[in-house]
C-alpha cells in the first residue's frame, strides 16, 4: 500500500523568518509543498494580526503565502469560545487580530457583564482597560488568554507579551487564565480541524521545544526541529520527549 500523503503545521517565527529576515531556503520549501500539493498551515501564537495582515508582511519579505493558510491563536480562542456556553459578551484587550475573529463568531465585544474578559496582545497596553479586566474577573467573568508566551521580539528588542500582562492580572486577581495557544494542543486539535486532517497524517515543524514540539508530541503528531531559531542541539536533548526529527532548516525537508 502506498504510504498516506504527509500534511503539515509550521510555526512561523525561528522557523520561516528570523525576527524581519527570512530563513534561508524558507522560499523555496514552501514552494516545494504548493507545488506538490500538500495541504499545510503556518501557526503562529501571536494574536496581533489579522490573516491578510500576515500573509501581507510575509509577502513583503519575499516569503509567498496565502491568507487562508495562516492561523493565529486568536482565531483558535474564537473557535474554543464558539464551543462554550456563553451569552455572548466578552471583554477583549487586544488588537484587530483577536477582535475580528471574535466578531465574526457572533461575540459581543463589551464591559458590560460578559461572560469572558479574553487576553492578547496590544502595541499599546492601557492601565485603565487592563484595570476593567481585573474588577471584571474578580466579580466572576472567566478569564482566557490567547498564549502563554511572556515575551516577543520587538524594533528596540524584547517586549511583553500575553503571558506577561495575564500574570499581572492573574496575580490582581487570584484567578488563572486558560491559555489557548501552543503548547496547549487545543491549538493543535483546532488547526487540524481547520484544515480538514487528521494528526496521524501530519506533521508539526517548529523549532521551541517547550511549545511547537510538546505540542506536537501531546497531539499524536510527527514532529520535526529546526535549529535555526531558538533551540540548540544540546538543549533538544535534555528535554524528556524528542522530535522524531531534527533539521538545521526547513531547506533540507523533503517533502
Amino acid at each position: 500500500m502506498a504510504s498516506q500523503k504527509k500534511h503539515y503545521l509550521i510555526d512561523m517565527d525561528g522557523v520561516l523568518v528570523r525576527g524581519r529576515t527570512p530563513v534561508p531556503g524558507a522560499d523555496g520549501f514552501l514552494r516545494r509543498l504548493r507545488e506538490g500539493g500538500f495541504e499545510h498551515l503556518v501557526l503562529t501564537n501571536n494574536p496581533k494580526y489579522t490573516q491578510t495582515e500576515l500573509a501581507a508582511r510575509l509577502g513583503g519579505i519575499g516569503l509567498s503565502m496565502e491568507p487562508r493558510r495562516i492561523f493565529t491563536s486568536a482565531m483558535a480562542t474564537a473557535s474554543f469560545l464558539k464551543t462554550q456556553k456563553s451569552n455572548g459578551k466578552v471583554f477583549v484587550i487586544g488588537e484587530s487580530g483577536l477582535t475580528g475573529p471574535l466578531t465574526e463568531a457572533g461575540f459581543v465585544l463589551t464591559d458590560a457583564e460578559p461572560t469572558y474578559v479574553v487576553l492578547g496582545e496590544t502595541s499599546s497596553y492601557d492601565i485603565h482597560r487592563i484595570t476593567t479586566a481585573i474588577r471584571l474577573i474578580a466579580r466572576g467573568a472567566r478569564f482566557i488568554a490567547t498564549n502563554p508566551d511572556p515575551s516577543g521580539p520587538g524594533d528596540g528588542g524584547i517586549e511583553p507579551a500575553c503571558g506577561a500582562m495575564a500574570a499581572l492580572i492573574e496575580k490582581a486577581t487570584g484567578v488563572s487564565a486558560f491559555f489557548i495557544g501552543k503548547p496547549n494542543p487545543l491549538m493543535m486539535r483546532t488547526a487540524l480541524n481547520y484544515l480538514g486532517v487528521h494528526s496521524e497524517h501530519t506533521v508539526m515543524i517548529g523549532d521551541r521545544m517547550q511549545t511547537d514540539i510538546v505540542a506536537g508530541v501531546e497531539s499524536g503528531m510527527e514532529t520535526i526541529l529546526v535549529l535555526s531559531g531558538v533551540t540548540g542541539l544540546e538543549d533538544a536533548d535534555r528535554f524528556p520527549y524528542q522530535p522524531s526529527r531534527i533539521a538545521t532548516s526547513v531547506a533540507e525537508i523533503e517533502v
